[in-house]
């Protein structure tokens, strides 16, 4: 009898659903779309941005100045370009060494540095608390967590997080026999010497030392290297600012998604289960999590490896663990994952859900392959909770991405 009242329940849901006008559905997908970005996304108070016109005027200067690097070959704009959504368009980054843009870098015989640009939107807002993918530098309420230790130069970590790429070898730092016998220490006074070293360039120079003491009102004998991360801080937060996006847009009903982006956001939000890691306006939780991206290149460890969190932490629940990856202006700044390894949207979630169907093991040594079994383990929790995706669901949630960006 129950299974009879249930066949004839679901009968007349279906003759039901057949004379519902389909505008009315449409509407239905749009308003739970709506609902939920603004349940999970858009639930906190905007930012409000406050800049100094001259500091962020000098900020771009250093930005784009290679002087600024120990051995005057490469600046912050080398890596991060405008043409790539503030990132560099390669998997691995080419630092010291390395010419133009793009491939030319690859090509140019510049030294490997072996995990993917960040790019850099959002990054001086005020909740943006957890920087690089290990999360080597973490503001955790009134702390903040970096290779400084108790020395830290500021409390804000955006700032913090400007100070490292100075002192990074490979990335703004040739690894010469001079640096090996007097720098190479992973010392905080090694990294003073450095700072040292680049304040005087910048007080030898009478244009930026005059531009410094106006903008920060200070005498010349008060200019210290954290000016110039701050006015580098100051400009990233201007330059690279979040902008309305589409998506936005749609929430706040000013413009409208197509078919195929609404059930794209639709399966974000709901199979998918993207928002679970992805969510707030910056479209992360800012916690760690194993996602099974092949590792291209040598890895921050060597040999092909890269522990990730683990390096910071040593805790062995983190190793291949990564920060969620914050998806603002996302279409842009390809290619994805801590190596670059994911060329295009589409194969980057086909990791997160199917990351087999992607790898050419016969192409991997035994080694490589033992250790991307230790990375599946590493990431079941991940894999066991997602749900399966057709090829048209990953096309539509593609498309849905694609509305968070502004470029």
């Amino acid at each position: 009898m129950k299974s009879a009242m249930t066949k004839i329940v679901a009968a007349i849901s279906y003759i039901f659903l057949i004379f519902i006008p389909s505008v009315v559905l449409g509407d239905l997908r749009t308003d739970i779309l709506r609902n939920a970005a603004k349940e999970f996304i858009y639930n906190t108070v905007p930012f409000e941005t406050r800049t100094d016109v001259k500091k962020v005027k000098l900020g771009e200067k250093l930005f784009n100045d290679k002087n600024l690097s120990l051995n005057g070959d490469i600046a912050c704009a080398s890596c991060h370009i405008d043409k790539f959504g503030s990132a560099d368009g390669l998997p691995n980054s080419i630092g010291v060494g390395g010419k133009g843009v793009g491939v030319e870098r690859i090509k140019s015989g510049g030294v490997i540095v072996p995990r993917n640009s960040l790019p850099l939107w959002g990054r001086a807002e005020e909740d943006f608390k957890v920087f690089f993918w290990d999360g080597k530098v973490e503001k955790r309420e009134d702390t903040l967590i970096s290779q400084f230790g108790r020395q830290s130069p500021s409390t804000n970590p955006l700032i913090v997080a400007i100070h490292l790429p100075f002192v990074e070898l490979r990335e703004m730092i040739i690894d010469t026999d001079v640096v090996n016998t007097t720098l190479k220490s992973e010392t905080v006074e090694s990294a003073s010497k450095i700072y040292y070293t680049l304040l005087e360039r910048i007080n030898n120079n009478q244009n930026y030392r005059s531009a410094f003491i106006d903008a920060y009102n200070i005498k010349p004998s008060e200019l210290e290297f954290i000016h110039i991360a701050d006015s580098n801080a100051q400009f990233i937060q201007d330059k690279f600012r979040i902008r309305a996006s589409k998506f936005e847009n749609f929430v706040t009903r000013k413009s409208n998604l197509s078919s195929s982006e609404i059930q794209g956001g639709l399966i974000f939000f709901g199979k998918g289960k993207c928002v679970s890691c992805h969510n707030g306006k910056h479209y992360s939780d800012f916690e760690f999590h194993a996602i099974p991206f092949p590792q291209i290149g040598f890895g921050k460890n060597g040999f092909g490896v890269d522990y990730g969190r683990f390096n910071v932490t040593h805790d062995p629940k983190d190793l291949y663990k990564f920060r969620t990856p914050p998806l603002t202006n996302v279409e842009n700044t390809a290619p994805y994952g801590h190596s670059g390894s994911a060329q295009t949207l589409k194969e980057a979630i086909i990791y997160h859900i199917d990351p087999l169907r992607l790898l050419k093991t016969q192409q991997m040594s035994a080694i490589e392959r033992n250790e991307y079994y230790r990375k599946l383990l590493a990431s079941n929790n991940i894999l066991l909770k997602t749900s399966f995706l057709d090829d048209n669901e990953i096309h539509q949630l593609v498309q849905f991405l694609k509305t968070l960006s502004f470029d």
